[in-house]
């Protein structure tokens, strides 16, 4: 079923759509699990080894591909260490940062920085600031706009960090598998909301144990599957890192991919 909803768009679908031309870049977290990398950086600022490009960066020029032309920064730990670097560095997109002076939870601040686009009677994206992807957005607000959805997330099947054992029913076993594909979908972390979708969210809080339950019952929220071979990571911690760099050096990418 999750595969036939992701369903890359046909080109009717994709000239119906509006286009998306704002988001959303949540960037205010401690980044714990990275240090020491995140002692004096946020975690949107650190770099993948080998390529010199700081996450952020690597999303704003994604997003730039895809059409989005105005982009709102949440900033929190280190805000004024981001904003320096913006200030210092040529961007393909207009970029206004918000600074969470107390945590807001990621839907308190999903709403503080939404109040800030230059359009909020459009509908816009948004991304976790550790995120690593690249994948048609054009595609997945088409998705979304086919659906009718207040909100949409984008679904990822992650590689299970172990090796599974395949066993039959007698208990004898099979195979090894090193790192196989999980079973299950998560939250990619990346998101497509309607214009509607800023006032159902928390002023404090998380938004998956509020405003998307309440909106799944109401069958308003979609999710939209990565499609298949698409490189996806979430940086959330040194390992992270490091597998991110093989990754990426093993598939070739040049540095700004």
């Amino acid at each position: 079923m999750a595969a036939e909803l992701a369903a890359a768009a046909d080109p009717v679908t994709l000239a119906a759509a509006p286009a998306v031309t704002q988001a959303v870049i949540l960037a205010g977290g401690q980044g714990s699990r990275l240090r020491p990398y995140t002692d004096d950086r946020p975690k949107p600022l650190v770099e993948i080894p080998g390529t010199g490009i700081p996450i952020v960066g690597h999303q704003l020029s994604w997003l730039a591909s895809e059409g989005v032309t105005d982009v709102v920064i949440s900033c929190g730990h280190l805000a004024e260490v981001l904003q320096e670097w913006l200030d210092g560095t040529e961007l393909p997109v207009r970029v206004r940062t918000v600074v969470e002076h107390e945590p807001l939870g990621r839907g308190g601040g999903l709403k503080y920085a939404s109040a800030a686009l230059p359009r909020p009677a459009e509908p816009w994206f948004a991304t976790n600031g550790d995120i690593w992807t690249r994948f048609s957005l054009r595609e997945m607000a088409a998705f979304h706009h086919e659906r009718a959805a207040v909100a949409t997330l984008a679904l990822a099947r992650p590689r299970i960090p172990w090796g599974a054992v395949e066993t039959d029913r007698f208990g004898n076993v099979l195979d090894f598998v090193e790192a196989p594909p999980s079973p299950f979908l998560i939250n990619a972390g990346l998101y497509v909301f309607g214009p509607s979708f800023r006032a159902l969210l928390p002023d404090v809080g998380d938004h998956e144990r509020t405003t998307f339950p309440q909106l799944a019952r109401a069958k308003q929220l979609a999710g939209y599957q990565l499609p298949q071979g698409c490189y996806w990571r979430a940086i959330d911690t040194v390992k992270d890192l490091t597998e991110a760099a093989k990754e990426l050096a093993a598939a070739g990418r040049p540095a700004n991919d």
